[in-house]
């Protein structure tokens, strides 16, 4: 009988094979779908430094807009193809803002634009603002930057992403939601005898000078506060000033130092900057073109009466964290660790309070300490201290033509840790028990000047720091050109520190956490370890090479001036001990370069070999795993096909 022939069985297993990956290519779409749909929100952060999760603060910011916000990405494609880097970055950049979308419940509105070259995206690219880089000798532009805008069509834009403020990118970020969203801003009031907004002396002297510029401290605090200036006679603190800073307060009128003291007292917030010696004073010229002899600066009646005390004749010198700065020109050694100067890091920085819990690093210069005073009934919070390789010295060590190799030579640790920066709270009374005091002399009282309050209204908060030049900008940020725009980068997180300070005191708990994250493009530290091990060798070798040219050329000298050696009528006559002397000292110089060469040789091999394992490993590994699991599963099957036919 005959009919259609059966498929053989290999045909059938083929076609179930097909099948099965038609199917597993169907199901694996339509769960994809699915759950975009279902959960769009659904995210797992697998970085170790969770650069993609967003603080609490960016969250509560952007729960809480009221209005929508449009946020407009600008990225040219041919960066990322032209540097990498840039195209990580980006991608980064990128997630980050859908995160925020996500997070905002639609009120973050995101647009992304690729601006061609003479396109009408690349004109609004340019009408908000933003900085076209070219990127290749045709003159063309390319773009990475982002505006934002609200309902009222105010604007902020960040005109290009810089990879090195990676680590401020939720921060950049949020500040600029935050500033579309809130129209109003606390009031901050600066009370400062250093020129933290410029000096005009300086320009007028030096244009263009850095010293001449306001602060960078300054204008990271206009960014999210409304900043006044508050006059040193002042007699009142104005009701709607929220938190005053006081930096390098020197001899201030009583009229004034009660204008301070009674503010804290009504519930102003109060942060003060206080010096045993002001670096940045130092090197300003004065009123008389030399830099001042008075370079300390106190608000003891205020803080002793509030149970607190700053020595004023001593600084903080640490030696972890102490700056390599050049030693005297005379001395041999080229740089040495200058232990007035220095950062502070990990356990230096309070991980415990809002306000430095993110901060990575703070640097200070010449800083004093704070401490409570005996019998007091305040909270004493430390936010900076020393480390325990740290000890105290006299003002007069960093005040006049320091010595950096001298005082290292005298250092001596103590292992006490000392405290540079505290927060207070409280209730407190009054350093003017008695009443406000007479005005100055030709000045009459404010006619809405207060009635005096003896005690604070519930604790009062304030915090103290014993360092002014925490503020000086050669302490924490770099200033660079970047195609003819002055791009600060931040090396310290000082400015974050008194952003962070005065977010907290004016209420405004949201940003806290904003100020430093990690960076996406993490460093191969394996690569790095092996480098700092040859380079110490290197240097070691080196050393030795220059102690044997030094001693060699030495000898000679001695040998062309006649010492050790007969002497001719004017001139020295080299023996043959001598020239046999001066022969092998080349044979050793040049036996010690090839020696250098052959670390340097060992330094390239041992990273070229690595890198290469490093290839090998990221091209084959996954396609081996994925070899492997595939014969295993084979063998698998053939065993269960053996077992079933037995």
């Amino acid at each position: 009988m005959s009919g259609t022939p059966s498929p053989r069985p290999g045909t059938r297993r083929i076609w179930s094979s097909a099948l099965g990956l038609v199917a597993a290519a169907v199901l694996a779409v339509g769960v994809n779908m699915l759950v975009d749909r279902l959960a769009p929100r659904a995210r797992m952060d697998l970085t170790e430094q969770r650069l993609y999760t967003l603080s609490e603060g960016t969250r509560s910011v952007l729960q809480n807009l009221q209005d929508p916000v449009t946020l407009r990405l600008f990225y040219s494609r041919r960066l990322g193809a032209a540097v990498p880097a840039y195209g990580a970055y980006a991608e980064r950049v990128r997630a980050m803002l859908e995160e925020y979308v996500a997070v905002s419940g639609g009120k973050v509105r995101l647009e992304v634009f690729d601006p061609e070259p003479f396109s009408e995206t690349e004109d609004r690219a340019l009408a908000f603002g933003l900085q076209g880089v070219p990127v290749d000798q045709s003159g063309e532009q390319i773009y990475f930057g982002l505006a934002g805008v609200n309902l009222l069509d105010d604007e902020r834009t960040i005109p290009f992403f810089q990879p090195e403020r990676e680590r401020f990118l939720e921060f950049d970020l949020t500040r600029l939601v935050y500033e579309l969203s809130n129209p109003r801003r606390p009031v901050v009031g600066v009370m400062s005898t250093l020129p933290v907004n410029g000096d005009p002396r300086m320009m007028m002297m030096m244009r263009g000078s850095p010293m001449a510029q306001p602060y960078a401290v300054m204008q990271t605090l206009r960014q999210f506060f409304t900043v006044q200036d508050v006059a040193l006679d002042a007699q009142r603190i104005g009701d709607d000033v929220q938190v005053l800073l006081v930096v390098h307060p020197q001899d201030l009128p009583d009229a004034t130092l009660y204008a301070i003291d009674q503010f804290v007292m009504r519930g102003g917030k109060l942060i003060v900057f206080v010096d045993p010696h002001s670096e940045g004073q130092a090197s300003r010229p004065g009123p008389g073109g030399q830099p001042t002899r008075q370079t300390a600066s106190n608000l003891d009646r205020l803080l002793n009466a509030w149970g607190v005390e700053v020595p004023e004749n001593g600084v903080v010198l640490d030696l972890r964290g102490a700056w390599r700065v050049r030693a005297n020109p005379t001395d041999r050694v080229q740089a040495v660790d200058y232990v007035a100067w220095f950062n502070l890091q990990g356990d230096s920085i309070s991980q415990t309070e809002v306000a430095t819990a993110q901060l990575n690093q703070v640097t200070v210069a010449s800083a004093g300490w704070v401490r409570p005073r005996d019998g007091a009934t305040i909270e004493f919070v430390p936010l900076l201290r020393s480390s325990e390789r740290s000890m105290t010295a006299s003002v007069e060590h960093v005040r006049d033509n320091p010595n950096p190799a001298r005082i290292l030579a005298e250092f001596r640790p103590d292992n006490l840790r000392r405290t540079i920066a505290a927060r207070v709270r409280g209730e407190l009374a009054s350093a003017f028990p008695d009443g406000p005091p007479p005005p100055p002399e030709g000045a009459e009282r404010p006619a809405d000047f207060p009635p005096h309050r003896a005690r604070s209204e519930g604790p009062a908060n304030f915090v103290v720091v014993a360092d002014a030049d925490i503020l000086e900008d050669r302490y924490w940020v770099r200033v660079q050109d970047f195609f003819g725009q002055q791009v600060m980068t931040p090396v310290s997180d000082n400015g974050a520190l008194v952003a962070n300070l005065v977010d907290t005191f004016s209420g405004g708990d949201a940003l806290i956490s904003l100020r430093s994250r990690g960076e996406s493009l993490r460093p191969f530290t394996v690569v790095e370890d092996i480098r700092r091990d040859a380079d110490a060798r290197f240097r070691q070798t080196e050393r030795d090479l220059q102690a044997t040219l030094e001693q060699t050329e030495r000898r000679l000298r001695e040998l062309r001036q006649g010492q050790g050696g007969e002497r001719g009528q004017g001139s020295a006559v080299i023996t043959p001990e001598q020239r046999a002397e001066i022969d092998a000292a080349r044979a050793q110089i040049l036996q010690t370069r090839q020696q250098l060469r052959a670390v340097q040789l060992e330094l390239r091999r041992d990273i070229e070999g690595l890198e290469t394992w490093l290839r090998v490993i990221n091209i084959a590994a996954v396609p081996l795993l994925l070899t492997v699991f595939a014969l295993g599963l084979g063998i698998a099957r053939a065993r269960r096909r053996a077992a079933a036919r037995a």
